[in-house]
């Protein structure tokens, strides 16, 4: 009897250990959940998604919309359109046209768009692009493709119906909020092989000038070439002109900035609810850092990683930023996988600049603030696309203005003589 109870006793203390170890592992489970209220909720109300697709799949009058994997599909479109603009669905297909969003090289007509009060609004058109060609313009809103509204079109289905084979044409309709009007314009779409850097040259004897016009896998090494060519031609100040840089990878947004910081830096960070979603970039690079004064120039078509840079540039006085305020894209899309190829492109943090300013809806606003027109738009960009093609007399009859003055870049050149002057520091 006694070596009976002895072994009741460990059998009753082996269950009670595996009872607290399962209940332990049931807690970190619920804890993820935030609680035990939640947790049982959360498998309600899973429960009673299971219970509609099986109800709608048994017993809807018509066969075709109604197969579990469509519903499925429909399902996450539907719950995720309630999130914000930047989180979706992505099926296989989708999932390929992100990849090559990254890139440097696409097809299509070189356009930069967000859904912004639920409108398909151009951030920028990507410099010398079909797109930049026809007159697009920031700010524009495309509301027709091939004729057909897009109002409630996810921004995913939005790019593919801009996409196509090159050489072929698609018929935009376009109101500009600017001019308060509608028109309808065609571009033939092209092979988009983008160079991150334009334009680099030196303004006067002192002060060099680059455009970046996308954040890419190559732009840091491009940025690296332009001020070893401009310091060699004896640059003391460079502007960087971020205007209508749509941005692209946060990678290649802080090896940008590396170049005019010492090392272990703080650029941005990220914050969200879990702790996957909180990081910090720092530089890296601590060799032939550039400390000559800098300008940048930005605009409401400057986003993402261009309000990165400018907003790291701003909060450690490293550059005066001027023109007008940014966009507003700072928040962190993270990929997460489903199965079968598809997935979520779910938000999950907020940009946040050096100083702890939050990017997304926000803006960097520029220590100096030149505002710039629909009109002064379309005529800059028609400058830096074709005044160095032909002479001013044959542009002048062909586009009928004469060349006018870029009032941000003069604020910036202006803001840099007067740093540079003697006794200003």
């Amino acid at each position: 009897m006694k070596k009976y109870g002895l072994i009741k006793r460990i059998i009753i203390i082996a269950i009670a250990a595996i009872a607290l170890i399962e209940a332990y592992r049931f807690g970190q489970v619920v804890a993820s959940y935030g609680g035990f209220s939640a947790y049982f909720k959360s498998r309600e109300e899973a429960n009673r998604l299971r219970n509609a697709l099986s109800l709608i799949n048994s017993y809807y009058v018509n066969s075709d919309p109604v197969k579990m994997d469509t519903l499925t599909e429909s399902a996450l479109e539907g719950m995720m359109s309630n999130l914000d603009p930047y989180s979706e669905y992505l099926d296989e297909e989708e999932f390929q046209l992100l990849e090559e969003d990254s890139s440097q090289e696409f097809g299509g007509i070189g356009i930069r768009i967000e859904l912004k009060d639920d409108r398909l609004t151009i951030v920028a058109p990507i410099e010398g692009t079909p797109g930049d060609q026809a007159g697009l313009l920031r700010g524009d809103q495309i509301i027709k493709v091939e004729e057909e509204s897009i109002e409630g079109v996810s921004l995913r289905k939005c790019i593919e119906l801009l996409r196509g084979k090159p050489g072929t044409k698609v018929a935009l309709g376009v109101f500009r909020p600017r001019e308060d009007r509608e028109f309808q314009v065609i571009v033939e779409r092209a092979l988009i092989e983008v160079e991150s850097i334009r334009g680099a040259r030196m303004l006067n004897e002192e002060i060099g000038y680059l455009r970046i016009i996308q954040f890419g896998s190559k732009t840091a090494e491009e940025l690296e070439k332009a001020l070893k060519e401009l310091e060699g031609q004896g640059m003391q100040a460079v502007i960087l002109d971020l205007r209508n840089n749509p941005g692209g990878l946060l990678e290649a947004a802080v090896d940008v900035l590396e170049p005019f910081f010492h090392r272990k830096q703080l650029m941005v960070y990220t914050e969200g609810r879990n702790d996957y979603s909180n990081n910090e970039w720092y530089t890296e690079s601590s060799d032939n850092v550039r400390k000559y004064p800098m300008a940048v120039l930005v605009n409401s078509g400057s986003a993402s990683a261009s309000e990165i840079v400018a907003g790291a540039m701003k909060d450690t006085g490293r550059a005066i930023v001027v023109g007008e305020k940014t966009f507003g894209k700072g928040s962190v899309q993270t990929v997460l996988p489903l199965g079968n190829g598809a997935g979520l492109r779910l938000t999950t943090a907020k940009f946040y600049t050096p100083g702890g300013y939050v990017i997304q809806e926000n803006g960097i606003e520029p220590d100096v603030v030149v505002e710039s027109s629909a009109e002064e738009d379309r005529k800059l960009a028609l400058q830096r696309n074709r005044l160095s093609l032909m002479t001013k007399e044959e542009f002048v009859d062909r586009f009928e203005f004469e060349p006018i003055e870029d009032s941000q870049l003069a604020q910036a050149i202006e803001a840099l003589q007067s740093e540079m002057a003697p006794g200003s520091r």
